[in-house]
């Protein structure tokens, strides 16, 4: 019998779910999150004014400057600035949130390249956001897969959903698992908290059910012998499934699976999902 067999295991299974589900949701639309963008700007060395945001941006040797009229401010690590604020260089996939208002002003690298997104909470995708359509939880969709660690991490380059933006990541290792026993395989790239690790993958599901370009799957970390369990009932949307105002990484090429993974995150309704 396994840890799913019996109704009361079923019931927490489906219950933890739903608590993750609503998690993701929670994040995706608080005041400041992916749904509140309001614009994606890159920068340049010319100082440019921005429509949904303060002052005049732009970037250099070193790093993004902002030059603030009379009477703007920011609030950048809880102090107030007004005039030249300097952010220096960022690194990335890193960034500041200032605040200006109610709204936050994310300033960020991307791809090697400096950008502003404000995030504004009134903005109509936040405001008028009313869930994410998914696949009914089954334990099915659970597997323990083997983890096998690269000698060193492999520099693995691939594209973004904006065209002709790279993102190289230094990939640990790859997971083998099977799905109605055939073999599959994942590059995995390293997690948010230590230890963990994150997929990205397409499917057959993959711009039929679920968003086309990519979804991504947190990992645990692995076990002593390897082993970690993949729930692609917890495959999710990356924030470029909401909004063209993202920079999210596309899978790479090894990663694009045959199989039909009806689990997890399905299209967003704001991309025609149902």
């Amino acid at each position: 019998m396994t840890v799913h067999d019996t109704t009361a295991d079923l019931s927490a299974f489906i219950h933890d779910w739903q608590e993750w589900h609503t998690r993701q949701e929670a994040e995706l639309a608080a005041p400041h999150g992916f749904l509140a963008i309001t614009g994606l700007h890159w920068l340049g060395e010319e100082p440019q004014r921005l429509p949904d945001a303060p002052g005049a941006w732009s970037t250099g040797a070193d790093g993004v400057v902002v030059i603030l009229d009379d009477g703007e401010e920011l609030v950048v690590d809880g102090a107030p600035v007004r005039g030249e604020h300097r952010f220096g260089v960022l690194p990335e996939r890193g960034g500041v949130n200032a605040v200006w208002g109610d709204a936050v002003i994310e300033v960020a690298k991307r791809g090697g390249h400096d950008i502003v997104r404000p995030r504004h909470p009134d903005n109509p995708l936040r405001t008028a956001f009313t869930g994410t359509p998914a696949y009914a939880p089954h334990p099915r969709w659970t597997v323990t897969g083997r983890y096998t660690a690269f000698d060193e991490p492999r520099p693995t380059t691939v594209g973004a959903a904006v065209e002709g933006l790279e993102h190289v990541y230094d990939a640990p290792g790859r997971v083998e698992f099977e799905l109605d026993g055939r073999p599959q395989a994942l590059t995995a790239f390293p997690g948010r908290s230590p230890g963990s690790l994150l997929v990205l993958f397409t499917d057959a599901t993959s711009g039929v059910t679920t968003y086309a370009a990519n979804r991504a799957l947190v990992l645990p970390p692995p076990a002593a012998d390897g082993t970690v369990v993949l729930d692609f009932n917890r495959a999710a949307n990356l924030p470029c499934a909401y909004t063209d105002l993202a920079t999210c990484p596309l899978p790479p090429a090894e990663n694009r699976l045959s199989v039909a993974i009806e689990a997890g995150e399905k299209i967003p309704r704001e991309r025609g999902g149902s």
